[in-house]
């Protein structure tokens, strides 16, 4: 038996987004499984995503009943060197959810950070949250400390400030500080509203220097701070949504007054 969307639907949210929360799967993998027949509603297979669910509806997956969505979460994770981000490496490397600590629930990097970068990389057990954070209208600045090697002046990172096209690919204009030489290298801090593929070492490349660290120091409000190497961090409920205009929902219980902004684990 297949169950149809009803042009009807009630309130509620659409079914993808209720599994996406429940940290079975993201929302994309969720209307995977949905298109394959895999989630039932109510007992009946559905074969669309294009429906909505409320409290009162069962839904099972892959013929499991789904838990109760937990609320957003947030958590700011220092990824060390040498890590892919991604679930699973063809290569066979490791990836950073192999380093997570254990309690830590099903969760998604908002964007990501190349194998041989470090630094704050984001991570939440929400899809809707992830998209968010990743659109470039959000507009918040993601800046890093580079290090280059060589003896660029000033003026090297002009071409950069004006904004780049590289292989028919425009960058949009970046802020770049030139800090101070240390021998044969050099650091500066980089800001940028983007964040594409390669991004920052290919613009590097483009003037002339040859990247060779890379240190992600804040995403919009979200500062690494003293967060040491493979360390995580959980953003305080209130603080997450603030910052993301996030209505509170009903019956959830507030923070305790003088509860620490983040909890720390550490693998």
């Amino acid at each position: 038996m297949t169950r149809k969307p009803d042009p009807q639907t009630p309130a509620g949210d659409r079914i993808a987004k209720v599994i996406a929360r429940a940290g079975v799967a993201s929302r994309r993998e969720a209307e995977r499984m949905i298109e394959a027949g895999r989630v039932r509603v109510n007992g009946a297979v559905i074969d669309r995503a294009a429906l909505n669910v409320t409290d009162a509806d069962r839904i099972e997956v892959d013929g499991r009943a789904l838990d109760a969505p937990e609320p957003p979460r947030l958590w700011l994770y220092h990824k060390p060197a040498g890590l892919v981000t991604t679930t699973k490496d063809e290569q066979g490397r490791e990836t950073i959810f192999d380093k997570l600590p254990e309690d830590l629930p099903r969760v998604l990097s908002v964007g990501r950070l190349d194998l041989n970068s470090e630094g704050l990389l984001l991570l939440t057990n929400d899809g809707g949250v992830k998209r968010k954070l990743e659109l470039p209208s959000t507009g918040w600045v993601r800046k890093y400390r580079v290090r280059v090697k060589g003896r660029p002046e000033d003026a090297t990172f002009e071409p950069l400030r004006k904004g780049l096209t590289l292989d028919g690919e425009v960058f949009q204009p970046m802020s770049v500080v030139l800090d101070r030489q240390k021998g044969a290298n050099a650091w500066a801090t980089v800001g940028i509203r983007e964040g594409r593929n390669r991004e920052i070492r290919r613009a590097m490349e483009a003037v002339g220097c040859q990247v060779n660290r890379l240190i992600r120091v804040s995403y919009g409000p979200f500062q690494l701070g003293q967060l040491k190497a493979g360390e995580v961090e959980e953003i305080r409920p209130r603080v997450l949504r603030d910052q993301l205009g996030m209505d509170e929902t009903p019956g959830k219980e507030k923070p305790a007054k003088g509860r620490p902004k983040v909890q720390r684990k550490r693998r």
